[in-house]
């Protein structure tokens, strides 16, 4: 399909939903909705609720460019509804979805495939082990969660319980990972093709809710300077992460590297920020692609990858 086929399809803009991460999907959301609304697609805002799939079948659109973040919109439900309504979408499809959602499925793939994650601990609600044989600090986060809501750095064993706790009301089971002291990157991928890497300098522990939407918290140099051996490991070990989980179109894989230049994978991203200042445009911007272009790209993978 080219450009001009594309301009006469009617593109619904999935954003909003109903998980923690609404307000940054609008965000997401509006600023695609600009960027087509600019390049003079016919586009058309849904705000989603339990009614979209009625919704979507009232404005007849002929493919939906996701833009929601969290539960129901990157996890995999959004992506099975879109495709029982026989409507093409952006992004990855079912299975990969509900694998990169979900941290300990993401860890498992990624083990399986050979790449390496930081060491791992799963605690469920109902059966809390003893963790006195971790070795601290340690990363408490939510299995299935976006944006690093509810994750903790715990430094002692008095305070572990009380991050699982915190965690657990996101989820009833909690990721403990290994806390690696190093360099943070992200690498963004467009439909199948790895863009410059962005190194996170953040002021706090880690690159947590705070640091990614608090102003000043946060210092991102991209291209990250690094030699070119260390810069195409990283960029490989991204799309290596990004294939092994079963990744289409556009998506964020975040890596630590430690001081003995060992890299992990932190996490894969399949509906990153979309918005003009977030990490994706920032690393496509650097390769010389426009925030619309950009968006474009990948409105025209769903047809093209």
């Amino acid at each position: 399909m080219d450009l001009a086929e594309l301009k006469e399809r009617k593109v619904g803009i999935l954003m909003g939903g109903i998980s923690d991460e609404r307000d940054i999907s609008l965000k997401s959301g509006n600023a695609v909705l600009k960027a087509l609304s600019k390049s003079n697609y016919n586009v058309m805002p849904i705000d989603v609720d339990r009614d979209v799939a009625l919704r979507i079948s009232e404005e007849k659109i002929d493919v939906a460019f996701i833009a929601l973040h969290g539960r129901y919109g990157e996890d995999g439900c959004i992506q099975g509804l879109l495709e029982l309504m026989d409507v093409p979408y952006t992004g990855s499809g079912v299975t990969s979805s509900a694998i990169a959602m979900d941290k300990v499925a993401t860890k498992k793939v990624l083990v399986y495939h050979g790449i390496q994650v930081p060491a791992f601990k799963v605690v469920n609600a109902s059966e809390v082990p003893s963790l006195r044989s971790l070795k601290m600090p340690v990363v408490v986060k939510p299995v299935a969660q976006g944006s690093t809501i509810g994750v903790s750095v715990v430094e002692d064993y008095s305070d572990l319980q009380r991050a699982i706790d915190h965690t657990f009301e996101y989820g009833q089971t909690a990721l403990i990972e290994r806390f690696i002291d190093g360099r943070e990157f992200t690498v963004g991928i467009l439909n199948g093709r790895p863009l410059p890497v962005i190194e996170i300098c953040s002021s706090r522990r880690i690159y947590d809710f705070e640091a990614k939407y608090t102003t000043g918290n946060t210092d991102c140099i991209v291209p990250a300077e690094l030699s070119r051996e260390d810069e195409e490991g990283i960029r490989g070990i991204a799309l290596e992460s990004y294939g092994a989980v079963g990744c289409r179109g556009a998506a964020r894989v975040d890596l630590i590297m430690d001081g003995c230049g060992a890299v992990n994978v932190l996490e894969v991203n399949t509906v990153p920020g979309l918005t003009e200042t977030s990490l994706l445009p920032m690393a496509a911007a650097s390769g010389g692609m426009g925030f619309s272009r950009l968006i474009e790209e990948i409105l025209f993978g769903v047809f093209n990858c």
